[in-house]
């Protein structure tokens, strides 16, 4: 938010007087605005109320001009009408010595950082993150929620406030289950008042297949089976009707039968369906709706905009990182006319991308747009320009990029979103993304903490071929870096690699993971086969690019290396391991003789803040390559502040390089003292 209203927003409970609000703007059910305790009779305009609810939340302050249009359509006289309008407002909420409706110049704004107004209060908590709020926080919250936004506060003829209304609306029901979410999650499990929370949540998201198993957990604890069978025979209807997959949810309850034959009460148990549902690894869903030509005389769908959708449904699907949503199930939604984010809450999928084409002569413009359902907020979205030449080259292009951004974005949302909540509560879903999160600060101590939760995160779900590849590069890291025994460390990358080989041999980073580790036991053949494979499987997995960049810049063709590398970085440019891509480069760099391009490719890597200290000891030799001792020297420093007795013989058996090259770098070391 900005300006006056912003401020509102984020200061709101340090700004709130120790003493009751005067004003209390409630924008939750019907508009109602009370002073001291009593209610204000609201203006007879509906468009006025309308704008009063639209200062309130307000980015900055709007100017006049945007005001009209938004809510008058053709209207005679539409500055007159505005001006009457925020007259109505101003006998509302201002008080003598205390305006709180202000005009400057040409612009309106609402100051209401002194009141109370229930739609600032929940987005100011959505901004703080629900899953750190506390229990009566929640319910504080929860009872905010009176009703629809606005309630049949509708204007048909000012469709831009419409369009507003619309959005607004969705903002909220999605604030409201995500307060639902976390307010069952943290009540008692023997409390009834879970149960109009889980009735609420099924009526705002009726398609979302967690608060339905939850429900049928609660009753089944309580021994109530004929209001399970009850709640089952209508869901299953209500499924139909919208021609929705009813099977899983079916299935589960079917187990949870089997399991609970005495319906007795008691916690869920290891073995309890619902328990399983919880502690498996629940990958998250994906659907990527149907692209949309918005060239002139284009077909919705159609032509290359389809054809771009159905690659990168196929691409992401061949990451095997999540589930993706058949590409029948979307184009059928959105031939019924189904916008996209009801098309993910029937699809029960937990994000949305969708995207439009759009061509101008001999260039194609490409928006992308990542949506998380539940809470409706963009987790990601970008422009894509090209020049438009051969279609299918361009699709794979395209698609290869895109495919990768969705695919590192929705893994860093997952990251950020294990490492909020307690570590045993994580299911092996959440447990792998923890791991992740420790894994990528590339230090002894967090390397040690991410083998942990990728350890949980298999035993939790023992056909999870993801969680076997982070435990294996755990122990790559170990070795590589030397935190603790090479040759042990280097045999369980390798036995872990295989292990996850042996759950799903179509998923690239297994591949990725068994060429590291065979790399590591100086079989770099057999690496190369291995990563070769990985893309193969998956031309968008851009770890699987960088190790072939790693490997051949060392003992491969240099040349290829660089290919590698860059392509690595086009598909993932904020990778975690960036700065491993760019020291990739600097060593094809310097087995071609081109010490210049490597020290430049190497500081690069070296700068990155999460690059460790074998990547600082690139940048010093590539500095000395080139002459450029003194700034050698000085980064030698640096290496020996963590790595006290550091010298050329732990960089040399960190890496295999052939005979040539590794004379280079040991003349290189000599120069700045590390020989």
């Amino acid at each position: 938010m900005g300006a006056s209203v912003g401020i509102a927003m984020e200061t709101h409970e340090a700004a709130r007087p120790s003493h009751a609000p005067v004003l209390r703007l409630k924008l939750l059910g019907p508009l109602a605005i009370r002073r001291n305790g009593v209610a204000l009779k609201l203006p007879a305009s509906r468009k006025a109320r309308a704008l009063l609810a639209y200062l309130a939340l307000s980015s900055g302050a709007p100017g006049r001009r945007h005001l009209c249009e938004l809510l008058w359509e053709v209207p005679n006289d539409p500055r007159g009408e505005l001006r009457w309008c925020l007259s109505k407002i101003r006998g509302l909420v201002d008080e003598a010595g205390h305006p709180r409706l202000k005009a400057h110049d040409d612009q309106v704004s609402l100051d209401l950082s002194d009141c109370h107004v229930d739609a600032v209060e929940i987005a100011a908590a959505a901004d703080e993150g629900l899953a750190l709020l506390p229990l009566e926080r929640l319910r504080a919250l929860e009872h905010l929620f009176a009703g629809e936004f606005l309630e049949r506060l509708d204007i048909d003829r000012s469709p831009s406030f419409q369009a507003w209304l619309i959005a607004q609306r969705r903002r909220f029901r999605a604030a409201n289950v995500a307060v639902l979410q976390h307010l069952v999650g943290l009540l008692p499990a023997t409390s009834d008042e879970i149960f109009p929370c889980l009735e609420k949540w099924i009526e705002l998201a009726p398609f979302d297949r967690q608060p339905h198993l939850t429900l049928l957990s609660a009753l089944a604890e309580r021994g109530r089976r004929a209001d399970c069978e009850e709640h089952l025979a209508a869901t299953a209807k209500r499924f139909a009707a919208e021609e929705l997959d009813f099977a899983p949810i079916r299935m589960a309850w079917q187990a949870l039968k089997e399991e609970r034959a005495a319906m007795r009460v008691s916690a869920p148990q290891a073995s309890d369906p619902v328990a399983a549902e919880a502690t498996r690894s629940h990958r998250v869903a994906l659907a990527v709706m149907p692209f949309i030509d918005e060239t002139g005389g284009a077909m919705p769908g159609g032509g290359l905009a389809r054809g771009l959708t159905h690659d990168i449904i196929t691409r992401l699907a061949k990451l095997r990182a999540f589930s993706v949503i058949a590409q029948g199930s979307v184009f059928a939604l959105a031939e019924r006319g189904v916008a996209s984010a009801d098309a993910a809450l029937k699809l029960d999928v937990d994000y949305v991308a969708s995207g439009t084409l759009r061509r101008d002569g001999d260039r194609l413009a490409v928006a992308v747009e990542l949506v998380e359902t539940r809470s409706r907020r963009i987790v990601w979205a970008d422009n894509f320009d090209y020049r438009l030449t051969d279609a299918l080259r361009l699709i794979d292009e395209i698609g290869n990029e895109i495919v990768s951004a969705i695919a590192g974005e929705i893994e860093m949302a997952e990251r950020n979103r294990a490492v909020l909540k307690a570590p045993n509560s994580l299911n092996a879903w959440e447990a792998y993304h923890r791991g992740l999160w420790h894994m990528y600060r590339f230090t002894k101590a967090e390397n040690d903490q991410a083998r942990q939760f990728f350890t949980t995160a298999i035993k939790l779900d023992p056909t999870f071929s993801r969680a076997y590849a982070g435990l294996s590069f755990t122990h790559w890291q170990s070795a590589f870096q030397r935190w603790a025994d090479r040759a042990e460390e280097s045999r369980l990358a390798l036995a872990t690699a295989d292990q996850g080989l042996f759950v799903d041999e179509h998923d690239p980073s297994v591949h990725w993971a068994l060429g590291r580790a065979l790399w590591l036991n100086r079989r770099e053949a057999d690496s190369l086969l291995a990563l070769e494979r990985t893309v193969d499987l998956s031309p968008s997995f851009a770890l699987g690019h960088y190790a072939l960049s790693f490997v051949q810049a060392q003992s491969g063709d240099p040349r290829m290396a660089i290919g590698s590398s860059d392509h690595s970085r086009r598909l993932s440019p904020f990778d975690p391991l960036l700065f491993a891509m760019l020291s990739s480069r600097a060593l094809a760099h310097v087995r071609l003789g081109e010490f210049e391009e490597a020290a430049v490719w190497a500081l690069k890597g070296a700068a990155r803040p999460n690059a460790h200290p074998t990547i600082t000891a690139i940048a010093a030799h590539c500095l000395a390559l080139t002459g450029r001792v003194e700034e050698g020297r000085r980064l030698v420093a640096t290496i020996r502040q963590t790595l006290p007795n550091y010298c050329f013989e732990d960089f040399r058996t960190t890496f295999h390089f052939p005979a040539d090259a590794e004379a280079l770098f040991r003349q290189a070391a000599e120069r700045i003292g590390l020989a």
